[in-house]
């Protein structure tokens, strides 16, 4: 079987600076929000993943003034606080918050298994936001934001991580949300090898979160591609693994700005031909899959739809697809939720709380609450070589940036 994945030397921070340098991932704040955390932390990863924090309000992200100060604060972090391995390494990297952790591996995954569909995606990817991250690499020579990934749990690597996190970890700092981030370098030749024949011992890695991080990745790797391609940096890209069993799905919400002209009583009798609508006092968490939460007009309804509305299909079952195929396209005329200016989405981490205040102000007139997707289903549809709809999973806790960064040299 061709190779999945390999370590690396990864260039990381000291130990007593992690705490300094850690930060959210670049795409998860605006930049308000990193302009503000940034703030009075000189070591910041953000002042290499969101540049733009450093140069005068209302600059573009994406000038070329931007790229230029993310690679200026690159090489500053590197010469102060941020030390590279001498030898090609796995890191075990764990994530804990509200009493529950996953733990999975940090490595590089293949670009040629990408490309062969080893290493698996589920969704489209937004031209301008990839030739984003294709100059964010290029600038700064290194991948700093590493893709999510998940793999269909393992017994034998379970034992290996296990093994390799009972020494105290390298790395271990308090990140956003309270999220607490440790990482365990693997560098033992014995350790590393055994790693080695499990992880690429694996049918597939199954792209998480970070689809434009790897597809630009990919990019790059077809530009530096040479005659050493098989050995050389730029043809792999950071990952971190989780076991499916232990990643963790929101629910992904959407928020719909009108009623396309219909009164509420309208709406509900529109909502009937294809959903069982029951009133509730409460706010609808929904239980199971293909139940929904509507908030209209102050008042919450729990939707079920008809079992004989769900196909067999992988992508055409999924709860998202459901509310998008039964109601936000028929009834309010939703044509592509990825273009379309009347939705917007509201990852699960905020709450229904945040439903409820959009309706309220008036942002939204109407909101839908889902149940998470379910790992099993985003591989379903991997697998099946299909594509997921947008905003279709919120993974949480998210991967920090500025802890493991691969160096493309």
């Amino acid at each position: 079987m061709s190779e999945l994945v390999r370590p690396f030397a990864a260039l990381r921070p000291l130990p007593n600076r992690a705490v300094d340098v850690i930060a959210p991932p670049y795409d998860v704040v605006s930049t308000e929000e990193a302009r503000a955390l940034a703030h009075d932390r000189p070591l910041s990863f953000l002042h290499v993943s969101r540049p733009e924090v450093d140069l005068p309000a209302g600059s573009s992200p994406y000038s070329d003034a931007a790229y230029a100060r993310g690679a200026a604060s690159f090489a500053a972090l590197r010469k102060a606080v941020l030390v590279r391995e001498s030898a090609p390494s796995y890191y075990v990297y764990r994530m804990s918050a509200n009493g529950r952790e996953q733990t999975g591996v940090a490595c590089v995954g293949s670009i040629a298994a990408y490309e062969a569909g080893r290493i698996k995606k589920h969704e489209l990817t937004r031209p301008d936001k990839e030739n984003d991250r294709v100059r964010n690499i290029a600038s700064l020579n290194a991948q700093t934001g590493p893709v999510l990934c998940a793999y269909r749990s393992s017994a034998a690597l379970r034992d290996l991580l296990r093994a390799a996190t009972a020494a105290p970890p390298t790395l271990r700092a308090l990140g956003p949300n309270e999220v607490v981030h440790e990482v365990w370098r693997v560098g033992d030749d014995r350790r590393v090898a055994a790693l080695s024949a499990a992880l690429n011992a694996l049918d597939a890695l199954y792209i998480a979160d970070g689809h434009h991080r790897a597809a630009a990745a990919a990019r790059v790797a077809r530009e530096r591609r040479d005659a050493s391609a098989a050995a050389s940096a730029s043809q792999q890209f950071l990952v971190v693994a989780f076991p499916h069993d232990e990643m963790q799905i929101l629910d992904y919400n959407r928020v719909v700005r009108d009623t396309n002209g219909l009164s509420i009583e309208a709406l509900l009798a529109r909502v009937r031909e294809a959903f069982a609508v029951e009133p509730s006092a409460r706010a609808i968490a929904p239980e199971a899959p293909r139940t929904f939460g509507m908030r209209v007009a102050g008042r919450w309804y729990r939707l079920r739809i008809r079992n004989d509305l769900v196909p067999v299909d992988p992508v055409a079952s999924l709860d998202v697809s459901l509310l998008q195929d039964r109601l936000l396209a028929p009834i309010l005329s939703i044509g592509d939720p990825r273009t379309d200016p009347r939705i917007d989405f509201v990852g699960g981490a905020r709450g229904l709380s945040e439903l409820e205040r959009r309706v309220a102000s008036g942002a939204a007139a109407v909101a839908f609450s889902l149940h998470a997707t379910r790992m099993e289903q985003l591989m379903a549809v991997a697998d099946a070589g299909k594509l997921m709809p947008p905003k279709s999973t919120w993974f949480e806790p998210k991967l920090a940036d500025g802890l493991l960064s691969h160096v493309l040299d």
